[in-house]
């Protein structure tokens, strides 16, 4: 398939990355939140430093797209200010911990990833960049399927417990001793050879065959995942999609002013804190029925320079004609950086057109190759589960047997989830995503009955 450079590590606020809009600039904010001010002072940075477009990431970050070079410096005051920047790039980049976002006052949630953050900002633990932390202590694990190394969770005999990525069971542990106890698996996991060349997962890790130590005995069993998130309304506030993981400045405004506080989570949505009602704008998914919600698209070209192709047009055209049971990813390389796991359809953008792989990932070995997207646009894939995808036949070359697999190759973190906008701002001859994929008006808010799943 499709070459790609491997980074290794993922944009931050003090090490932005070059892309094809100019420099990204990932925001990690604390806990997972941030107050209505810190949500505005973003927004305002977007427009003044940026291009206006900012992405919501899958390790629930936020990116300031397009910012030009001789910006950066002036951007990055503005974010301390704002106590949106650490100490330096180290403790930024470790500080990579994922908060569950249906916590209630009161509850342990939000003390825990504030203890955590400050235990890994005063600890040197050699670990890999991409290496992450999940707190998710409700009665539902509700980032269950998100990707983390270390997990604080609650048990079935509601007690605490912290686990290793892989392993199916944890130990208990109290409120206070959590953070330790965490650390220790940490200390553990590089001990024991878990980082090789700067990189290494624990799961793959314990897959490999490493032991747990005798002080992490498992004793403990986390209580059942939650079901997917939709957008709605709940006892937490509004749960709000974006299209494709991104949002205009001026819309992020709009959440600021509907709450206090904005969570931010790994599902392309945002929590807005007690909201009582949906908030209306084109860059948002309110309704758990919309089709967009089964599409997965990166940023694509020209904005990121190892893309071989747009998506999002692709994408949006697309996500009507696929079944309610079907998911949708469109990838501009083989990295598949906006969902790094299988879809009911994947098509990976690579210099003779988009190869399509049928339930599996952009990494994945295609049944087609060099398919045209003009071609797919005039004659979309049929909608329905596991349909024969013979309206694609004969637009591209039909894979061999014998052809060898594709590549397998390391995935970035999950990054832009990107816009409609492809890197500018937004003006009135752009279509917003709802005409894009051909709808009018917007459907009335859900109510609580409609946001049960949540």
């Amino acid at each position: 398939m499709s070459g790609f450079e491997i980074k290794g590590w993922c944009p931050s606020a003090l090490r932005p990355m070059t892309s094809g809009d100019g420099l990204v600039v990932r925001v990690r904010p604390r806990g997972g939140r941030l107050s209505a001010a810190q949500a505005r002072g973003i927004a305002a940075c977007s427009n003044r430093y940026g291009n206006g477009l900012i992405d919501l990431t899958g390790r629930a970050n936020l990116q300031i797209r397009g910012v030009r070079v001789e910006g950066h410096r002036a951007l990055i005051d503005v974010l301390a200010s704002l106590n949106l920047i650490d100490a330096d790039v180290e403790t930024e980049s470790h500080r990579n911990i994922l908060v569950a976002p249906f916590w209630r006052e009161g509850d342990a949630t939000p003390q825990l990833a504030a203890e955590l953050e400050r235990a890994l900002a005063a600890t040197s633990l050699g670990l890999p960049e991409k290496f992450g932390f999940v707190v998710d202590c409700g009665a539902r694990r509700a980032l269950a399927q998100a990707a983390a190394d270390i997990r604080i969770e609650r048990g079935t005999e509601d007690r605490l417990l912290v686990r290793a990525d892989g392993a199916p069971q944890g130990r208990a542990v109290t409120r206070s001793d959590a953070i330790e106890v965490a650390l220790a698996l940490t200390r553990w996991f590089v001990m024991s050879g878990g980082v090789t060349a700067g990189r290494g997962r624990m799961a793959a890790h314990i897959a490999c065959g490493a032991t747990l130590p005798d002080a992490m005995a498992a004793n403990a069993k986390p209580v059942p995942a939650a079901g997917p998130p939709r957008p709605g309304l709940s006892a937490a506030g509004a749960l709000v999609g974006l299209a494709f993981g991104q949002i205009h400045s001026d819309a992020l405004g709009i959440l600021a002013d509907l709450a206090p506080g904005l969570r931010l989570t790994p599902w392309r949505m945002i929590l807005a804190e007690g909201a009582c009602e949906m908030p209306r704008h084109d860059d948002f998914v309110t309704r758990a029925d919309d089709p967009l919600l089964r599409v997965a698209a990166c940023t694509g070209a020209p904005c990121c320079p190892e893309a071989h192709a747009p998506t999002r047009k692709l994408a949006a055209t697309l996500a009507l004609r696929i079944g309610a049971d079907q998911s949708l990813h469109v990838s501009g390389c083989a990295k598949g950086c906006a969902h790094p796991g299988p879809s009911t359809i994947t098509l990976v953008g690579t210099v003779n057109g988009f190869d399509l792989v049928r339930q599996g990932t952009a990494r994945d070995r295609p049944v087609y190759r060099g398919l045209d997207p003009a071609k797919i646009l005039s004659d979309p894939i049929a909608s329905g589960a596991l349909e024969p995808l013979s309206p694609l036949a004969g637009r591209g070359r039909r894979e061999a047997p014998g052809d060898g697999d594709s590549p397998r190759v390391e995935c970035a973190e999950t990054s832009p989830s990107s816009g409609f906008a492809k890197g500018l701002r937004r003006d009135k001859s752009r279509p917003s995503p709802r005409e894009e994929r051909g709808e009018g008006e917007e459907a009335a808010p859900l109510g609580e009955a409609d946001a049960a799943s949540l």
